[in-house]
């Protein structure tokens, strides 16, 4: 059961709450018969078998949706087609500020995948893997790449800016909303970069332990990383105390802030799992649990727009949860595989998904 949030780990108390059963989209606790799971996909939405592990997902700065495969191809638009991006898996996934997409691939190059089907090296880092990928698309758009210990700044047009380095290898990136720092997890804790300042050191969050991925509050207001263990950690911004966020039977390998900021939501329990941070954060309070299935959950995806958080499970199954509601809809049942990956475009009117048996799908909530 998962605990509340402490400081420094120190724990007080487990959580029992309740998780809500699938509703479609009425109230908590009304069950939703699994004959009925697929009626939003059959009805809204379009799903194709591409044939491999769907690694990455995403919809371009004009939302063109792409999904990268571990084949090493980019599927664009409506009609699935395919690019050939990488000699051997895209490892990583991010939309271009002009269009298009740029990718990560084991073969070390950094490719930018045009939404008119060309594909170009940006470049090549040696035999070394682009492991991570992202890309702010507001004023000063930057693109930034992970490759070892390096995590590279560059230009929309790829040339590098700035090579920042850490003690060990970046196993996450994220941009703040305005694009004036990159955050980069590694082992023993993470990095806050000023992407403007030319010093070569940043200010390191520490905590011991292997973290595996990071995301920055909307406000500024914190950082969280995974772990490797089952478990978060996060610091305040700017004071930087600890926050612990435990108790998951299973690595949460997906997370992601809403909105507001309000709300932390992750995977790797039965149901989504919503840190509270507001009215003084998560420490000492137990988290929320919404929309229950059948399985774990893998992926969570935070609605643009709404207080909103799509979810995907282990068995294959989507929902969507209203958390001011606290009604979940279900848009996917479950035996597809399990859910790879998830992503909303920019204005929340789509849902993409895919699963590591090389199913994917768009589902249109725009739909009269």
């Amino acid at each position: 059961m998962l605990n509340s949030a402490t400081p420094l780990g120190t724990y007080q108390g487990n959580y029992n709450g309740a998780a809500f059963a699938l509703a479609g989209g009425g109230p908590a606790g009304q069950v939703t018969a699994m004959s009925d799971l697929d009626e939003l996909l059959n009805k809204r939405g379009r799903s194709a078998q591409l044939g491999a592990y769907v690694t990455a997902v995403a919809f371009d700065t004009k939302g063109l949706p792409g999904f990268a495969l571990g084949d090493g191809t980019l599927r664009l638009g409506k009609a699935h087609e395919s690019i050939a991006v990488h000699d051997g898996a895209v490892l990583g996934l991010a939309a271009h500020p002009e269009g298009g997409f740029i990718t990560g691939g084991d073969d070390g190059r950094l490719m930018r995948a045009k939404p008119d089907g060309g594909a170009q090296q940006m470049q090549k880092f040696g035999s070394k893997w682009v492991e991570h990928v992202a890309a702010f698309s507001g004023k000063g758009p930057l693109l930034a790449a992970a490759v070892g210990k390096n995590l590279f700044l560059l230009s929309p047009a790829g040339e590098v800016l700035k090579t920042l380095e850490h003690p060990s290898t970046v196993t996450g990136i994220a941009f703040d909303t305005k694009g004036k720092r990159v955050a980069a997890s590694h082992y023993n804790g993470a990095s806050l970069w000023f992407t403007a300042s030319g010093s070569p050191v940043a200010p390191k969050l520490e905590w011991k332990g292997s973290h595996t991925g990071v995301v920055l509050h909307p406000g500024s207001e914190a950082l969280v990383t995974t772990m490797q263990e089952n478990a978060l950690h996060g610091w305040t911004l700017p004071g930087g105390k600890h926050m612990r966020m435990s108790g998951y039977p299973s690595k949460p390998e997906s997370f992601g802030f809403t909105k507001s900021g309000r709300w932390l939501a992750t995977a790797g329990a039965e149901s989504i799992v919503l840190w509270p941070f507001f009215g003084g954060g998560p420490m000492g309070k137990p988290p929320t649990e919404l929309g229950m299935g059948d399985g774990v959950v893998k992926r969570v995806a935070c609605h643009p727009q709404h207080e909103v958080v799509a979810a995907g499970f282990d068995t294959g199954m989507v929902l969507v949860a209203d958390v001011a509601r606290e009604r979940v809809l279900p848009v996917c049942g479950p035996g597809r595989g399990s859910v790879s990956v998830l992503a909303w475009n920019a204005d929340g009117g789509q849902l993409a998904f895919g699963t590591d048996q090389g199913f994917a799908a768009i589902v249109d909530f725009t739909q009269s």
